[in-house]
């Protein structure tokens, strides 16, 4: 390993896989050795696991991938460009922010303002990672009513029960 190791692309996932494929490559470890390696570094990636992994051209999970590279060597700012790119590819790109024109006239703001460029997403819709981060706050908020009303007893009855009859027939 004394050359760098891979780049990865970031265009679909099935180039994704094939960095992967070509990251093992470079390392010279066997499934088994990933799947050692990988324990020594902190992570559970069974060898199986990871040949399947690169048997397929499905994007794999963020803890696999992470795992894969630690058996792998790759560490650093090396292991964050790669699980940066597989996030790209899962969630799309995250869109570059741009100074808003502020005009002459106006006092400057303390902390100047950005927004993602238009073509970022068409307008009328909301990109991916901020609507799921709503799915994902009012998901919370629901769980957290449910579970106050529950505590606090509404949806149970107060009413006792005075005489239990019960028929056993043999």
């Amino acid at each position: 390993m004394t050359t760098a190791p891979p780049t990865p692309p970031n265009t679909d996932a099935a180039a994704f896989v094939a960095g992967l494929r070509r990251l093992k490559a470079w390392s010279g470890l066997s499934y088994r050795r990933l799947e050692r390696q990988a324990a020594e570094a902190g992570h559970c990636l069974p060898y199986s696991t990871a040949a399947t992994m690169l048997g397929r051209e499905r994007l794999p999970r963020e803890e696999l991938v992470a795992a894969f590279l630690a058996a792998c060597g790759v560490r650093g700012a090396e292991a964050e460009a790669w699980l940066d790119a597989r996030t790209d590819i899962a969630c799309g790109p995250t869109p570059a922010l741009v100074p808003v024109p502020v005009p002459a006239d106006a006092t400057p703001a303390p902390v100047p303002a950005v927004v993602a460029p238009s073509a970022a997403a068409p307008a009328g819709t909301m990109p991916w990672r901020t609507r799921w981060t709503l799915v994902g706050a009012a998901a919370t908020l629901v769980t957290a009513l449910l579970g106050g009303a529950t505590a606090s007893g509404v949806f149970t009855d107060d009413e006792e029960v005075y005489e239990t009859r019960t028929s056993v027939r043999l």
